[in-house]
């Protein structure tokens, strides 16, 4: 039996509360109407990582991203729950529903090992599964003046997208490399004579302090991407300028203590406690998302 709107909405709700644990923090604090469309979108983009991230063979992931490639295309015969609500908020608002198209190629690329040779290479892949996203969420977002949405502001979305991406991507360098994906560019761990491996505890093996000087760099990096996407928030409204803030407020903040102290990552994966994560949530409110241009 076909879900009704409400339903739809609602398993979308329950998706984002259950599996973003760090964007619900900032989507929880946009309106009602909002909300629930951006976790409509959130709910989808999951699913196409989810797919990528499974236990599946790769023919059986390239065929599962094909058809959900399929269904975005055609929505309006939609009878999932998460398409329905996705199709309801694409007629609410101004969704680029290729950025679904670009994260599906991005996700094909993990299925398919690419490995990235140089920064440019790995802009191109953060991107298509990041940078969508931030555009996804601009569509949601809007900005003071609806007529607003030009160039400049899906630009800004997209670079706060693969500034979030490079904060995952060192966040999970050790991770990674357990499910055998190496992000970080060879010419970077060339640049730095690092050779990615784990010692026989399971601890990121650094016996020359190289990987740390790597991620210190990478961090930095990231940290102009974030400069260049936070030129978005002022053109927002208060709340959704909040919900950005807060969402990129997190992840500063997991960038900021790989920076201070890379050997955080590699016995583990970094992360924010619940409290530091509202805490981030409501500042960004009370701030009206102005302290994260600081």
């Amino acid at each position: 039996m076909t879900a009704t709107l409400d339903e739809a909405y609602l398993t979308c709700e329950q998706i984002t509360r259950r599996e973003a644990a760090n964007f619900y923090y900032g989507i929880r604090l946009l309106p009602a109407p909002k909300r629930s469309a951006l976790c409509a979108l959130y709910a989808l983009a999951r699913r196409i990582d989810d797919v990528g991230d499974g236990d599946l063979p790769a023919d059986q992931k390239t065929a599962a991203l094909a058809e959900i490639r399929k269904s975005v295309n055609d929505l309006d015969q939609a009878a999932d729950p998460v398409l329905i609500a996705v199709a309801d908020a694409a007629r609410r608002y101004p969704v680029p529903l290729a950025a679904f198209d670009e994260l599906v190629d991005g996700v094909q690329s993990d299925v398919d090992e690419f490995r990235y040779d140089s920064f440019d290479d790995l802009v191109i892949y953060c991107r298509r599964v990041a940078g969508s996203v931030g555009r996804l969420c601009l569509s949601i977002f809007g900005t003071r003046d609806l007529a607003d949405l030009d160039d400049r502001a899906w630009t800004y979305a997209d670079q706060l997208g693969i500034a979030l991406q490079q904060t995952n991507i060192l966040r999970d360098v050790r991770e990674d490399l357990i499910n055998g994906r190496i992000y970080l560019p060879q010419q970077d761990l060339d640049s730095y004579g690092v050779e990615l491996r784990l010692d026989d505890d399971g601890y990121l093996v650094d016996p020359d302090a190289g990987l740390a000087a790597l991620l210190r760099w990478e961090a930095e990096r990231a940290r102009n991407w974030y400069a260049l996407g936070l030129r978005l928030v002022p053109r927002l409204d208060r709340r959704s300028a909040a919900c950005c803030t807060a969402m990129a407020g997190i992840y500063r903040t997991l960038l900021t203590k790989i920076n201070n102290n890379p050997t955080l990552i590699y016995n583990q994966r970094l992360s924010l406690s619940g409290r530091q994560k509202a805490t981030v949530a409501a500042a960004a409110l009370l701030t009206r998302g102005e302290g994260v241009l600081r």
